[in-house]
């Protein structure tokens, strides 16, 4: 019986964390703002536009992350991700901490592959949970069932992996009412422009951006982004409140249009989360 509830509780621990990878928001301001001037802003807000149709445009990026989400989990990703036609990508995940790697060690592994299809992704587990699901090392994931979660709490989460891209993190920024120059810095070696603003879900225009915040229970967030000559995004640090405690995630971001490959695992090899969820006693 241990087994199986530790099975059931990874399969929905591992659907929370795999939309979190990059659908972080964020909280605590990073520094109260000066009295707005309508000509700083309007340059502001010309700058961050401009970044956020480069960034579009590019459709693929490879991404390097690390997430901390209060005692839920700590983990890293790397790897490509697109959002040319929905999202697509594959990315090692590393569980470093909390709930979530305690748990994914008593499954038999702390790291797996990801990818990210824009109807759903995958995840693949270690050895010692294949044995426990008739040997399939795939679980997939449809955004659509992911609103059975927790009592239809994981009704948003497709929603979040559907929109992070990083011109989501502009996107954000744009809707600021104090968002800011904060000056010029070098980001591994390049240089780029530091912006920074706080956001609330009551100043978000984009009705899928604003569901992802309320959805994830955060009201207010801080958004830092660093953008190159280019105008494409190389950093990013999100960070919000919530009931597990801060969420922070820091990304990296490189080799704008790169080719990204995310092929579905065979069927044979692959289990449905909700057949499995069903098939776990005390699911109804």
């Amino acid at each position: 019986m241990q087994g199986t509830t530790v099975r059931r509780v990874g399969l929905v621990l591992v659907a929370t964390a795999l939309t979190g990878v990059a659908a972080c928001t964020s909280q605590e301001s990073s520094g109260t703002p000066g009295r707005d001037d309508r000509a700083v802003r309007g340059r502001a807000l010309a700058a961050l536009r401009a970044a956020e149709r480069a960034t579009e445009h590019a459709e693929s990026a490879r991404v390097e992350s690390t997430t901390t989400m209060g005692s839920l989990m700590s983990m890293t990703a790397d790897g490509t991700l697109g959002w040319s036609d929905g999202i697509t990508g594959t990315l090692t995940i590393e569980y470093t901490g909390g709930t979530i790697a305690d748990t994914m060690r008593r499954l038999g592994t702390t790291s797996m592959e990801a990818r990210y299809l824009p109807e759903a992704y995958y995840a693949r587990m270690g050895e010692k949970f294949a044995e426990q699901t008739g040997g399939r090392r795939w679980i997939r994931y449809a955004y659509e069932d992911l609103e059975a979660l927790a009592g239809g709490s994981g009704a948003h989460l497709g929603d979040q992996m559907r929109s992070t891209t990083p011109n989501q993190s502009v996107k954000l920024l744009l809707s600021s009412g104090d968002v800011r120059k904060v000056g010029e810095e070098t980001v591994r070696g390049r240089s780029a422009t530091h912006w920074s603003g706080t956001v609330t879900a009551a100043d978000v225009a984009d009705a899928g951006l604003r569901k992802q915040l309320t959805g994830a229970g955060v009201t207010t967030e801080t958004v830092d982004i660093w953008v190159d000559e280019r105008n494409l995004l190389v950093k990013k640090v999100e960070k919000a409140r919530m009931a597990t405690g801060l969420m922070t995630q820091t990304a990296h971001y490189a080799d704008y249009g790169v080719t990204v490959r995310a092929e579905r695992p065979p069927r044979s090899d692959t289990g449905d989360f909700e057949d499995l969820m069903r098939k776990q006693p005390g699911t109804p």
